[in-house]
């Protein structure tokens, strides 16, 4: 089965992990959110082969940067999985 799970570490500073299991062969893109809805980040991973991506070596990797480059600010972002037909969200929390 597909499978979003918590980040790590959740509060983080400035980087963090988006571990996540797939079912099937995936193209797999996690989008960044602010509080307010707005895409901040994307960050598109390809395809990927089915199995697990729960380690630091496997996770998808986000820097706490938008799509500009730019440190965002300490709060709360929302990420967005999308893999085949599968979609979640989950909460984060950056603390600066």
């Amino acid at each position: 089965f597909f499978t979003l799970h918590q980040n790590f570490p959740n509060p983080f500073n400035p980087e963090t992990w988006i571990p996540y299991e797939l079912a099937t062969d995936a193209n797999v893109e996690i989008i960044i959110y602010n509080i307010q809805g707005q895409r901040i980040r994307s960050l598109s991973l390809g395809l990927q082969p089915t199995g697990t991506y729960l380690t630091k070596g496997k996770a998808a990797y986000w820097d706490g940067r938008n799509d500009s480059g730019e440190w965002v600010s300490s709060g709360v972002y929302f990420y967005y999985l999308q893999a085949s037909d599968f979609r979640a969200m989950r909460k984060m929390l950056i603390l600066k």
